[in-house]
């Protein structure tokens, strides 16, 4: 940068070398005059943000365009060339690039000039060693931005010369490496024919080993091939680049090229050069198997390998079908397949991606050619290790096959899966797999079955990815094949099934026939979600799940072609054919929604009658039962009872349908169920209820074994987790003693304590082979012979054996249990959509309430053990449930019956537990549960009996605590407040007391905030525990539970005017008592309390103001008549007494820098409180201190001290001079005399002085807000004056300074107050000499001798300075 900055500076000064006279200083004084924002444009080319580059060029071209000729034209050239052979790498190709764009934009540039230019100034001859490399890099750069202007190749004198100086660049490899050929390469593929010819002998030497000794000049080689060739021959005479003699060479180079572009990661361009040539001269045979094939890949270098494969993908627009043929089945493939199935750890290079790209454009770009497409796709399916193809299931490429290449495809796979040609594929084994001495993983036979359970795993996931309904015929021909050989086998081939023409080369096998099965459901599951009925998807308007039932149908009726692998008893069979006519008539009842769900759960039924016959056809006849009684009853309730008293309901028998469904992992059945529960919750029982309750009850399930088994897949996977872990043997070398290794510790950490059973055996074990004991003499040790030794070490090793079975023993039974606890916890979450669908769609439900309590225990005991993860799905899910659909519904229960004593039970109960939890947020959703009963109970009106009763049993104590508003809606409701305000008034006070509530004051703040009329009960609870003999936090909650309640304004509503008043002097004398000790606080709660405290107080001001301005309000709307506000009276005279008191203590702890954190808050807050009750801050003593002795000077030094100067022009002219100024100052209380006219703010204060004097004269006003007065003989109103407006109260209380109340604060010093004596004689300021403290609006002041809160809004104050004008 330092290099950059000092050529920079010193360009200037050279610009006009040629002219060496007297004029040279003044075109030098010229270039200095350029404006700065051009000279900017060149240091922004050089930063690093590209952006910036980008934009500092353009701006660059289009102020020289403007400019096209003059010094800036030349500046800008050599600054630009200048800049090539900057230190900074990433300056030079910006440099370069806007030398590119300045010369293309100005085409009357000679290109020659430039060139000369540029050499002369970066001269490799005359340049200093250390320099070489940036004069290097400033004229390949320079050359560069020659050739991307595009005149380059136009002018034959500029290429020339760029050609020579590229060639002289090429010498420097140690610092240019192989850029110049490359740049020279670049540079030739543009010119024409002519002047390549003539170039060609000048570039080209005459010498093949020249040409096959870099990839450059091999690349150059091959351009003249394929441009000049006949020229080419004439320099070089006939060349055979594939001859035995080159091949070897040829593959020298292209390594050197994969070398070359190994962090770029693509294809060098001489490679697919070479492949071009070979394809043109006929020897692409030769060229892959000898060059590539038996040259590169036997390197064994990744890059070599990678440049195989991207030339493989490459190649494949280029092939025809036999070429194609020839590249699929040869070594680069088998090779690429091999490190797919290697390359499985997360930091090793993965070529997948990048040859899906190379096939998925191939298969774009040929569409028209359904072969070749199909071709290449047989192709890559046909790589397989061991049987396994290496391409995925679910293969994204084959989205892009044509119609006709898709059905050849399915066509293939379907031929291959019944007759499997072993032969046909392109096998493989790794290296690991070939080290394994087990004879099994080598047979045909699992070949073969890895290669099925892939081929019908590919076939449904063709099914997933279409997405045009035009493909019907297809996904019903693979729909057919899936069920067919799940659950059939043919025994004599008849033409209506095409299924029984299909032979098996190969036996089908029972695991085998386990895949299909899943994926037939797997593929049910897509067809009745993704492609859902609709009249344009199916021909007969049948659900996909109905089409398959009837080819089930009619395989079970053609019983001499086909047999089942299971065949039907008499019973299943007679359930099959009652489903088939319940079907019938549900599909004449198609139009209800009901009708439709049954039909869904008695085809998916259906269709399991031949996976699980025996649980199916008790399932059917259940269900065909309450299809019937579902659909033939009424929505009455009254009907919901069955004739027989010891038949269950049928919503109930539907219920353990249901769940019992649920047990199943099958993502299908999860949806069927809940669309059916989604109809039946309307009849939903409270039995039934119970049953779905006890499946979510977590003691019940686990120290009981449910009716409702659930199932698990994991015995059908633990084949495919074998074909698995044989797909990774060849990582296992590299984890395998890590296991080892883990597992060995984990027996170690297992075995810690050995059990005394154990370690008696041992003894024995020993003791009998005189290991222990018996051994001190030499004699002793003799006697142990090697048999003796060879026993006790059999002995040994059987009784570790022993106990290491034992150890696996455990393990496998621990492994048990938890396996068995995740499936019940999945079981667990799918019922939960149960209760979902209950809640979201029947929120009106009484049974809704009895939902409440097993959520909470749901979510109690997951929190406390959520450490796995379907701990957490349940626990995040139930809560979802609990709070979005349950408590925060729109809609709840309008109807609870008798259930109202209950209810209120359960509200005592549940606040009770939530009071006596660990955790805050799990009593969160206790409390939350509490305040959802209390909705229900006061939304829910009261019978009259219940009524009559309540009123006999309370009438004493509801008519005393209830307002006349809310007492009309609370004889209408049922909740009652006398039993409700002890239990949550017991549950605040153990708040307020207990030194760990899990209680929050968020849940309280829900509640008064819900039912503020309860609130009114529970408000002298908490003003109790402001003060007391109660815990400083508690007391600091307590006043910030005031805080947050008081201003809520559904509560002052329920509060008669001499209550509310009585509330807010008890608050007030309690926060007074509080604040006694402000400033003495010495632990964090105690600073808490006190700041507090003062919010609480600042709260309790603003309430009151808003109570005067209401007052006020109905004062001046009244105009007829006397005022009707009623007056509230407060005494504020003892709170502003205390914190004046404590004043200092605070000033002292703010001085000494004694206060924590915290404090700051606490002193900013004692100052808002005082400056309501008219105290405004005092001035810090840095600012006295130098005001002080300044009271001598001259008042002009009382201002700012000047720094700098403004010339004339910018120096506000005073409008007035000092004197006047003075003047006016002396007499800011006159109200007489004529004053001329002003405007803005000068003006509304002269206003405010006149009419607060004009109010002064006439008395003082009936305020609204009456507070007692500190002083012994306050002024008594003049009767006979009117009452003022809210306008002149507050502007008499701006004179009550004037009037000879002025008030200091405690810790002004007495030279402040001569000081302020003292202003108005020098002019500082323009207030009353008798104010001792700034006039600035307060919310409460002292008028009349007496401190009153008034405040008004602006639109206020401008009506009642309109209605005195008119006046």
């Amino acid at each position: 940068m330092a290099e950059m900055e000092s050529q920079d500076v010193g360009e200037p000064m050279s610009l006009g070398e040629g002219t060496k006279s007297s004029v040279r200083p003044a075109d030098r004084h010229g270039l200095l005059k350029h404006s700065r924002e051009f000279l900017d444009f060149f240091w922004d080319i050089a930063k690093p943000e590209q952006e910036t580059r980008l934009e500092a060029t353009e701006k660059l071209l289009e102020y020289l365009r403007t400019r096209p000729v003059g010094s800036e034209m030349k500046y800008a050239l050599k600054r630009l060339i200048t800049g090539l052979g900057v230190g900074r790498e990433t300056a030079r190709p910006c440099y370069s690039l806007a030398l590119a764009q300045l010369l293309q934009s100005f085409e009357d540039i000679p290109l020659c000039s430039i060139l000369q230019q540029i050499q002369e100034k970066h001269d490799l001859q005359k340049v200093k060693k250390a320099m070489m490399r940036p004069a290097l890099f400033a004229n390949l750069f320079g050359v560069l931005a020659l050739f991307q202007s595009g005149r380059l190749v136009k002018d034959s004198e500029a290429l020339m010369k760029s050609v020579k100086l590229l060639q002289a660049l090429a010498q420097h490899y140690n610092h240019l490496q192989e850029q110049p050929q490359k740049a020279l390469v670049d540079i030739l593929s543009e010119v024409p024919e002519a002047t390549l010819q003539e170039v060609l002998p000048k570039v080209l030497k005459a010498d093949l080993n020249s040409v096959l000794g870099s990839p450059e000049h091999l690349e150059l080689f091959l351009l003249a091939q394929q441009k000049v060739p006949t020229k080419l021959e004439k320099l070089m005479g006939s060349v055979n680049l594939f001859s035995d003699e080159n091949i070897p060479r040829l593959v020298t180079v292209l390594k050197m090229a994969a070398t070359s572009v190994k962090k770029e990661r693509k294809l060098p361009a001489v490679a697919l050069d070479l492949l071009r040539l070979a394809l043109q001269e006929d020897k692409f045979p030769r060229f892959w198997k000898e060059v590539v094939e038996q040259g590169l890949l036997k390197k064994q270098f990744w890059p070599a390998s990678y440049l195989c494969f991207r030339l493989l993908g490459a190649a494949l627009p280029l092939l025809s079908k036999e070429q194609l043929q020839l590249v699929m089945r040869g070594d680069v493939i088998r090779h690429y397949g091999e490190h797919m199935v290697t390359a499985k750890f997360p930091n090793q290079f993965k070529f997948a991606p990048e040859m899906n790209e190379y096939v998925g454009t191939f298969l774009e770009g040929c569409r028209d050619d359904p072969e070749r497409q199909l071709a290449v796709v047989v192709a890559f399916t046909s790589v397989t290790n061991q049987g396994l193809p290496v391409v995925p299931t679910f293969w994204r490429v084959v989205r892009s096959l044509s119609a006709s290449a898709l059905k050849g495809y399915v066509a293939w796979l379907r031929d291959m899966f019944l007759q499997p040609d072993l032969d046909s594929l392109v096998d493989f084994s790794t290296s690991n797999q070939k080290k394994a001495q087990d004879a099994s993983l080598h047979g045909p036979e699992r070949a073969v079955y890895r290669l099925r359970k892939w081929i019908i795993l590919r076939m449904v996931s063709i099914v997933d990815s279409l997405h045009l309904e035009k493909e019907e015929a297809l996904i019903e021909e693979v729909a057919r094949f899936c069920f067919f050989h799940s659950f059939f086998e043919k025994k004599k081939p008849t033409s209506q099934i095409p299924e029984t023409e299909q032979q098996f080369s190969f036996p089908m096998e029972g695991r085998a026939r386990e895949v299909v099965s899943n994926a037939f459901f797997s593929l049910l599951q897509t067809l009745s979600t993704q492609f859902r009925q609709a009249p344009e998807q199916t021909q007969d308007r049948q659900p996909w799940t109905y089409r398959l039932v009837q080819f089930a149908d009619m395989l079970l009726n053609h019983s001499r072609n086909v047999a089942p692998l299971a065949p039907f008893t008499t019973q299943q069979r007679q359930a099959w054919d009652r489903m088939l006519q319940t079907l019938k008539e549900l599909e004449a009842r198609s139009s209800e929604a009901k009708a439709t769900a049954f039909q869904h759960l008695l085809l998916l039924v259906g269709i399991h009658l031949f996976k699980s016959p025996t649980e199916s056809c008790d399932l059917l006849g259940d269900i065909q039962t309450c299809i019937k009684k579902g659909l033939g009853e009424k929505t009455r309730r009254t009907r919901s009872k069955a004739t027989n008293p010891q038949e269950p309901p049928w919503v109930e028998v539907l219920v353990e349908i249901l769940l019992a469904l649920l047990a199943q992992p099958s993502h299908l059945i999860r949806q069927v169920a809940r669309s059916v529960f989604s109809h039946i919750c309307s009849h939903l029982t409270p039995r039934a209820l119970q049953l779905i309750l006890d499946v979510l009850n977590p003691e019940q399930s686990q120290d009981e074994d449910d009716n409702v088994v659930v199932t698990d897949d994991s015995e059908k996977q633990l084949e495919d987790e074998e074909d698995k872990t044989s797909d990774s043997e060849d990582n296992k070398n590299s984890e395998s003693e890590e296991e080892s290794n883990e597992e060995e510790s984990d027996e170690e950490d297992r075995d810690g304590d050995v059990d005394p059973g154990f370690r008696e055996q041992l003894m024995a074990v020993l003791q009998a082979g005189k290991a222990l004991g018996g051994v001190d003499n030499e004699d002793d040790e003799e006697e142990v012979g090697d048999e003796a030794m060879m026993a006790l070490d059999q002995n040994l090793a059987s009784l570790f054996a022993e106990q290491k079975l034992r150890i696996q023993a455990r393990r496998d039974e621990k492994n048990k249990i938890q396996k068995e606890k995740a499936l019940r916890r999945d079981f667990q979450i799918r019922v939960l959509d149960l209760i979902e669908v209950l809640v979201t769609k029947q929120p009106e439900n009484p049974l809704v309430l009895e939902l409440l309590e097993p959520l909470l225990n749901i979510i109690r005991r997951s929190m406390r053990t959520s450490s796995t993860k379907q701990e957490q799905d349940l626990l995040h899910k139930t809560a979802r449930i609990f709070t979005h659909h349950l408590c925060r519904s729109r809609h709840y229960c309008h109807d609870v019956g008798n259930c109202v004593e209950t209810l209120y039970t359960q509200v005592e109960r549940l606040v009770q537990q939530a009071s006596h939890q660990a955790d805050s947020s799990i009593s969160l959703y206790y409390f939350n549960a509490s305040l959802y009963l209390l909705r229900v109970l006061k939304g829910n009106t009261a019978d009259s009996s219940i009524c009559k009763t309540q009123k006999k049993e309370k009438a004493g104590t509801d008519t005393s605590t209830k307002p006349k508003g809310p007492k009309v809606a609370q004889a209408t409701s049922c909740l009652d407040l006398s039993l409700v305000t002890p239990v949550y008034s017991s549950a605040l006070s153990s708040f307020l007391t207990k030194r760990n509530s899990p209680l929050t004051i968020p849940m309280f703040l829900s509640l008064f905030s819900r039912h503020p009329v309860l609130c009114k009960s529970l408000l002298p609870v908490v003003v109790q525990h402001v003060t007391g003999q109660v815990r400083p936090r508690h007391q600091a909650q307590a006043c910030l539970l005031l805080q947050k309640t008081l201003p809520i304004r559904e509560l002052r509503l329920c509060f008669e005017d001499p209550e509310w008043e009585q509330l807010v002097g008890q608050i007030l004398a309690k926060v007074t008592e509080n604040l006694r000790a402000l400033g003495e606080a010495q632990t964090k709660s105690e600073h808490l309390k006190e700041r507090s405290s003062l919010e609480l107080l600042n709260a309790l001001f603003r309430i009151i103001n808003h109570e005067v301005s209401r007052g006020l309000k109905k004062e001046v709307t009244r105009q007829e008549g006397p005022v009707s506000a009623k007056k509230l009276t407060v005494d504020l005279t003892c709170i502003r007494s205390v914190l004046q008191s404590q004043q200092p203590n605070l000033q002292q702890r703010v001085q000494q820098g004694e206060h924590s954190t915290g404090s700051s808050r606490l002193y900013d807050l004692y100052w808002q409180a005082m400056k309501i009750l008219g105290v405004q801050r005092p001035k810090s003593e840095k600012k006295d201190a130098k005001e002080v002795p300044s009271a001598t000077q001259n008042p002009i030094s009382m201002k700012r001290k000047k720094k700098g100067f403004l010339p004339e022009t910018k120096k506000r002219k005073k409008r007035k001079s000092e004197g006047t100024t003075q003047e006016e100052n002396a007499k800011p209380t006159s109200i007489s005399g004529d004053q001329p006219p002003s405007t803005g703010k000068k003006r509304k204060k002269r206003m405010k002085a006149k009419v607060a004097a004009q109010a002064q004269v006439n008395g003082t006003p009936a305020a609204s807000l009456a507070i007692k007065s500190p002083d012994p003989e306050p002024p008594a109103a003049n009767p006979s004056t009117p009452a003022k407006t809210p306008k002149l109260q507050k502007k008499n209380r701006k004179l009550s300074q004037v009037n000879g109340d002025t008030f200091v604060s405690p810790t002004e010093p007495a030279g402040e107050k001569q000081h302020q004596k003292e202003l108005p004689k020098k002019g500082v300021s323009g207030k009353s000499p008798h104010s001792a403290l700034p006039q600035k609006k307060a919310r409460l002041s002292l008028a009349s001798k007496s401190p009153s809160l008034l405040q008004t809004g602006a639109k206020k104050k401008k009506a009642q300075m309109r209605k005195e004008r008119k006046s």
